[in-house]
């Protein structure tokens, strides 16, 4: 008899939340992803083309540096082996590595060929034109000999390889081979998101997560039902002697199946679907961890399947963290719980927002009975950026503000909870000063919101805000919607 979801829910967050830092090596293509925003709203005079109106870059890690960047914030030890050119865009890449807490000691640098770069041309979300920068020829010669030196050590210094393969000629059938055999030297597994037609350079894999499309261009068999699934697992393990096929199967969820023949879909958990883009490198990053930690492989996809829910509920690439995906496991009401946050822990989503390039707006307030003019202002606030962090005064801090007496009317638990409720909100951080100034220090927003009535009072933390390249907004208020204005007609009605 199967568990209550719920219960089956808190088994996995349980055993993701027990996890070690199991060290895991992500060997393949790395890749520095430029997106330029701007706006295209006018056709040139010159050529029947849009023109873009640049407004700001920003850097992200792509391909194999993306799949490094999930199993770190998923908790592993997460290193990288692969080929930057010697460019500004290598130098670029190796720092974001190194803020996302990316071992980059095993990455080589070959002076022939460049950085590989993908630049996005983004008009509000809308991508218009995607232009790359790379070589696609095999690595040779003394690139390819100093990542097999690094494979090659014994013994092997990582409990686990990811393969991860963009078809930018990094992964030789000597590299893999190599990786395979490490791997396989401590007891750990390899596992393979593949690229390409030909499978067989990964025979002796432990696991490869192609999606519906790369295994039928691998397999020669379209998918369109069970049985076509069937076929293609088949052949999978025909040609690269696994004894678990995996196929991800996008919005339709996941599908595996074992050597026996015995199989299962586990459908998706996407809570809403935005953007697909990075989906594959959370499932494969999440897989492999979990395995290397001696995970089930059935858990382990359980696992990676509600950690690209959190994916593909964002623009772009994200690297779910595990505080998120717990939070979609831990109880009843689990995206508010993962919303709470210490300072320390604001300051981390702070400092990980702008690594990612996204705007982060910051607002405060006691909120102590909310109600729609609140609502309507966190909304206003929230549109200004892509996450909206809401500091609140602890209950011995609103009692200092001499609010009036009783006051705060609700605790500082049940005050974050209702906040956490709401959609307009990402993050809710308490604050036990007289003023947000310290938390703001912390957290250093792009935008620093407060309601147009502040216009003449002075905002904290502007100067901090400002002089850091940030900007201050007034948000415009209801008429008439107040806790000050409610609780007085309660008073005078006798509640």
């Amino acid at each position: 008899m199967s568990q209550p979801l719920d219960c089956e829910d808190r088994r996995l967050a349980d055993l993701l939340a027990g996890l070690p830092a199991t060290r895991v090596l992500v060997v393949g293509d790395l890749i520095l992803d430029r997106y330029a925003d701007g706006a295209a709203q006018r056709v040139s005079p010159e050529a029947p083309v849009l023109v873009f109106d640049f407004e700001r870059d920003r850097y992200l890690l792509g391909g194999a540096c993306n799949v490094a960047g999930n199993l770190r914030e998923l908790g592993a030890s997460a290193s990288v082996l692969g080929v930057v050119g010697d460019d500004e865009q290598g130098m670029r890449l190796r720092t974001l590595l190194d803020d996302a807490g990316i071992d980059t000691q095993a990455l080589v640098v070959d002076r022939t060929r460049p950085t590989t770069r993908k630049t996005r041309y983004v008009a509000k979300t809308l991508q218009v034109l995607r232009v790359d920068h790379e070589s696609r020829a095999p690595v040779g010669g003394d690139a390819e000999a100093q990542m097999l030196a690094v494979l090659q050590q014994r013994p092997f210094p990582w409990q686990s390889v990811l393969l991860s393969d963009y078809g930018k000629g990094v992964l030789t059938p000597k590299v893999i081979a190599a990786a395979i055999e490490a791997a396989h030297s401590v007891g750990g597994v390899a596992v393979v998101d593949p690229k390409g037609n030909d499978y067989s350079i990964y025979r002796g894999v432990d696991l490869l997560t192609p999606n519906r499309a790369e295994a039928e261009a691998a397999t020669g068999i379209r998918i369109e039902a069970t049985a076509d699934m069937h076929r293609a697992a088949q052949r999978l393990r025909e040609i690269t002697g696994i004894q678990t096929a995996v196929i991800t199967l996008g919005k339709d969820g996941i599908f595996f199946e074992t050597g026996d023949g015995s199989h299962r879909i586990l459908p998706t958990e996407a809570r809403q679907v935005f953007d697909v883009t990075g989906a594959g490198d959370t499932v494969v990053a999440m897989l492999t961890y979990g395995r290397a930690a001696g995970v089930s492989l059935e858990d382990a996809l359980r696992l990676a399947n509600h950690a690209a829910g959190i994916t593909v509920a964002k623009l772009g690439t994200w690297a779910p963290s595990r505080r998120e995906v717990l939070a979609r496991l831990g109880d009843s009401a689990p995206q508010q719980r993962g919303k709470v946050l210490d300072l320390a822990q604001a300051a981390e989503v702070a400092a990980r927002l702008r690594a990612e390039g996204r705007r982060l707006v910051f607002t405060n307030g006691c909120f102590d009975i909310l109600h729609a003019g609140h609502c309507d202002y966190l909304q206003k606030a929230r549109s200004y950026g892509e996450a909206l962090m809401v500091a609140v005064n602890t209950d011995a801090s609103v009692e200092r503000q001499q609010k009036g007496k009783g006051r705060p009317f609700n605790a500082l638990a049940d005050r974050m909870a209702v906040l956490a409720a709401l959609e307009a909100v990402d993050y809710v951080v308490p604050f036990d000063e007289d003023t947000p100034q310290q938390v703001i220090e912390r957290i250093t927003p792009h935008v620093l919101a407060k309601g147009e009535d502040w216009r003449d009072k002075g905002v904290v933390g502007r100067e901090w805000v400002e002089s850091h390249g940030g900007q201050v907004v007034l948000v415009p208020l209801v008429a008439g919607r107040s806790t000050t204005s409610i609780v007085k007609r309660i008073l005078e009605t006798g509640g």
